[in-house]
Parts: C-alpha cells; structure tokens; sequence
C-alpha cells in the first residue's frame, strides 16, 4: 500500500505581496491610480531593480486600506493554495506598517479582515495562520513599538513574530524583542541570508534566537551543518530568490538538503513575482532535485508549518 503524501503547504507567502493581480487591476481602475511600470513588468515576467520591486510592493500594500481588502488579501492566499493543490499556508503580515506607518487601516479591521479571510480559507478546506512580520532595518526600538501594537488582545490565529527588510541592524541586536515575543507565546522566525551576508543566518540563530529562517541563500556549509544539526526549518522560495538575489546562483537548495537541513518551499510575494506551489515545485525540480528530494521538501513543509500546529 502506498503511504499517503503529506499534504502541501505554502511555507512562506507575504499577504500584501500576494494580492491577485485581477482585483489590483480592478481597484487601481476603481480609484483612478496607474499600474507602477515595475508592477506590470513583473507580473509579465520582467526583471527589475530592488527598487522597482519594492515599488510594485508598496502599491499593492497601499490598497489594503480596510477590511474589505484584507480579506481579500488572505483569500487570494488561500484560491492560490488551493489551485495548486495546496492544503495550507504561513502567511506574514505587517500590521505596524499598514496601521502605524501608513495609518490606511485601523487595527481591529486589519485583525477582523484576516479573521474573516482565514475562515473562508477554512471553507475551502484550507488552513491559515498569521506571523506578524517586522522591519530589520527600522531597528529593535520598531520591534518593540511592533509589539506594543499587537500584543494586547492578540487573535488566535497569529502564530510567529518575524523580521523582514534589510537586513542592516545585527540580529543580536534584536534578541530582547524576540525574547519578549517568545514569552507572549510566538513562534520566531527572520529573513536572514537573502540581501545581507550568510553569517547573519549563524546570528539570527545562535544570538536571535530564532527558530526558524527565511531563505538562508548566503550562508555556508558549516552554517548549512548547524541548522540541520538543530533542526531549524528554512523557507525556500525559488522564483523570489531568482528575481531578488539573482547574484547567489547555483541556488544553495540542493547543497542545503545535502547537508540535512529541513527545507521547504513558498511563494514569498506570488502577486508581484508570479508564482505558485507548482512552479516552486517545478523549479526546485530544475535544481537538479530528484523526485525524493521533493518529497523531502513537502514533508518538511508540512511537519513544520505553523499552520498545522495548534
């Protein structure tokens, strides 16, 4: 009899870096707003600057401007997992940016869109939970300013902390806010490796430490060794690896996977980058990846998603 695979979960999806591209078309037609040539340049599969990307970003996330487009937001997360035969999703989200920063949406439609997306996405059959994403590059005064935000009466279904951006303040820096995160019951995660150097992978880990990474692409053998030795699951995400550190090339999956360590795929930002489970599949196959490395990757993938646990 042949065991049953485990089921497909999107490891890492940004929420307002996954929007359908159908209903961005159709709200910037709705409030009279033109495309970012990097946006549309993108979605046709063009190569762009750092900036250009972070522009087409910052144009989706500026529409996330109430309820409404939250959860429309989390269900264009879960139509794309589903359609690629996915079962559940990780999705980071960043409430200070869009409540605080950008001061477009108040805290408790931001928390009640999400709600309401993430039990739509439970309809279809396919399971959500939320990691409250921070800026590195802000610094761990913003980690704590985050924090203060979210903390009190903090939904359920949010499951991890995480820093994302530059990566430009020392992870050390940064572990009394992940300190204070752990003891309010969160999962710790950071983007580390992707635009700074591979030693900040080995930092975030031993000095953060954060018991998940994000990416990884620069760090070395020995640092590959330790994560597999403490079995600290990465996030892989092919097609924004390509597109945003077009300079790490081979790609380190499969020297990662050689060396043990608990790799598994996502999108990262699938409404800019277009992309889906089955093309990070089919590019994690263009590795040179046999068949049982990628079921090593779904099974990791689903043994430590956030949103399987409880």
């Amino acid at each position: 009899m042949t065991p049953l695979s485990p089921p497909l979960i999107d490891r890492h999806t940004h929420l307002e870096g996954s929007l359908d591209p159908a209903w961005v078309r159709r709200e910037a037609d709705r409030r009279s707003l033109a495309l970012p040539a990097s946006l549309e340049a993108l979605w046709s599969g063009g190569a762009v600057p750092f900036q250009g990307f972070i522009e087409a970003f910052l144009f989706g996330a500026a529409l996330l401007d109430g309820r409404a487009a939250v959860r429309e937001a989390a269900l264009a997360v879960a139509r794309r997992t589903q359609k690629a035969g996915g079962v559940g999703f990780d999705l980071w989200a960043s409430p200070h940016f869009l409540v605080v920063n950008r001061g477009q949406v108040t805290l408790d439609d931001f928390w009640r869109g999400l709600e309401e997306g993430l039990a739509e996405a439970a309809a279809l059959g396919i399971s959500g939970c939320v990691v409250v994403d921070a800026v590195n590059h802000f610094g761990p005064a913003h980690g704590h300013e985050v924090l203060d935000l979210v903390l009190p009466g903090l939904p359920p279904f949010v499951k991890g902390f995480s820093t994302g951006g530059l990566e430009g303040v020392p992870f050390r820096d940064w572990a009394p806010v992940f300190d204070r995160a752990r003891a309010a019951g969160l999962r710790l995660a950071a983007h580390a490796g992707e635009n700074g150097p591979g030693a900040n992978v080995r930092e975030a880990v031993l000095e953060g430490g954060v018991s998940r990474i994000v990416h990884g692409l620069r760090a070395d053998m020995a640092t590959f060794e330790l994560l597999a030795e403490r079995g600290i699951p990465v996030d892989i995400c092919p097609s924004s690896n390509r597109a945003l550190a077009a300079d790490v090339a081979p790609h380190p999956l499969p020297r990662m996977l050689a060396a043990g360590v608990r790799c598994a795929l996502g999108t990262d930002d699938p409404g800019v980058i277009p992309c889906d489970l089955g093309t990070e599949q089919e590019a994690a196959r263009a590795m040179g990846l046999s068949p049982g490395d990628l079921a090593i990757l779904r099974r990791h993938g689903a043994e430590d998603a956030w949103c399987l646990l409880p």
